[in-house]
């Protein structure tokens, strides 16, 4: 069975209700005019991008990254982006969406196409692409990894505690209200909250204030609703693969056959995850809430975008020292100024046998 047999066979699995691959992409608009944030955001993503290509090409002497992604400096509301814009989904439609990366075996290395063929029509290298052994999609995210996680145990071990303490509080201080008939539901409610049930646990704040004790026992039950609403906030980072994207990396995947990787760039480590792992995670609905969520991403346009934990991957790169930033003015049509930041340097530590063991490649090799 070739790769793309095997991605196709677990599309088969997909909930149509998450991403449809018998019905054609969602047409897309093209933007009339980017923000600071846009930039900043795309800035960053081609930062992550070049940090991951620096990292491979100088570390391994057997491969070669190369730039290969739809790419421009354009942004929406310039001279030519409308153009541009088309083009690209056109190309989506034809072969799918370019990972950014591709990975040769250095004998298969174009030297007189370089190290960027991004802006070569599909059509001239098509069969070069085919030589690739990965394609790997490089998303960025503005986050120390390490420090997220140790402040997001150190909230869920408060509001655990408080959730806790405040469910105890309302059985001492207000056992005689509770057993009012029109209010003894809510004594199994509080009965059931345990450390375990706080992730699943929901209610209604019954809203009582006929008195100064009901009063204050509603206060209560909000105070424990609230500290169950932070419990429950998703704990994790993510590698975030867009829903609509999901269609077009099979596409492509279709086109040339050759295995698609994520890598998920923070500003301290890289994860990276196959695009066969993704489909397997998002195959599965008991996964979903735990290692995987499903939410509108207000950083990407709202699109729905789906939320892997980054541990569902595997750390390829152990430390990154960041960049330098700055500032930069850019002056748009009729005088409008955007100010955004950009991101130079950086250096990303391959942890060289994960990397080689996402990418499927003999250490020995690289």
């Amino acid at each position: 069975m070739t790769y793309y047999e095997t991605i196709r066979e677990l599309t088969k699995h997909v909930p149509a209700t998450l991403v449809d691959f018998g019905l054609p992409r969602d047409p897309s608009r093209t933007p009339t005019q980017a923000s600071s944030n846009f930039i900043t955001n795309k800035e960053q993503g081609d930062w992550a991008e070049n940090l991951v290509t620096r990292a491979i090409n100088e570390t391994s002497k057997k491969f070669v990254a190369v730039k290969y992604g739809k790419s421009d400096d354009l942004v929406a509301g310039e001279e030519g982006f409308d153009n541009f814009y088309q083009d690209f989904q056109r190309e989506l439609d034809t072969i799918g969406k370019r990972p950014d990366l591709l990975i040769f075996k250095s004998s298969d290395f174009d030297k007189y196409l370089g190290y960027n063929i991004s802006q070569i029509p599909h059509d001239k290298i098509a069969n070069y692409v085919t030589k690739a052994v990965a394609g790997i999609e490089v998303r960025s995210s503005a986050f120390l990894i390490d420090k997220y996680e140790a402040a997001m145990q150190v909230r869920t071990e408060i509001f655990t505690k408080l959730a806790l303490q405040t469910r105890d509080k309302i059985f001492a201080e207000f056992t005689d209200l509770l057993e009012h008939p029109t209010r003894s539901k809510y004594i199994p409610v509080l009965q059931a909250i345990t450390n375990q049930t706080l992730s699943v646990t929901d209610f209604k704040v019954p809203g009582w204030s006929s008195s100064d004790r009901l009063v204050a026992m509603n206060d209560q039950f909000k105070e424990l609703k609230r500290a169950i609403k932070e419990i429950q906030k998703r704990d994790f980072l993510s590698i975030t693969p867009k829903v609509e994207d999901i269609k077009v990396v099979y596409k492509w995947i279709e086109t040339f056959n050759v295995p698609h990787f994520y890598f998920q760039v923070f500003f301290d480590k890289v994860y990276g995850i196959s695009f066969e792992q993704i489909l397997s995670i998002i195959a599965d609905p008991d996964k979903e809430g735990t290692v995987f969520s499903v939410e509108a991403d207000t950083k990407n346009q709202n699109k729905t975008t789906i939320k892997i934990n980054s541990k569902s991957g595997v750390q390829v790169a152990y430390k990154i020292e960041e960049p330098k930033h700055e500032s930069v003015r850019k002056e748009m049509g009729r005088g409008r100024l955007l100010f955004y930041v950009t991101f130079k340097g950086g250096t990303a530590y391959l942890d060289v046998a994960n990397l080689c063991g996402v990418l499927g490649i003999n250490q020995n090799d690289f």
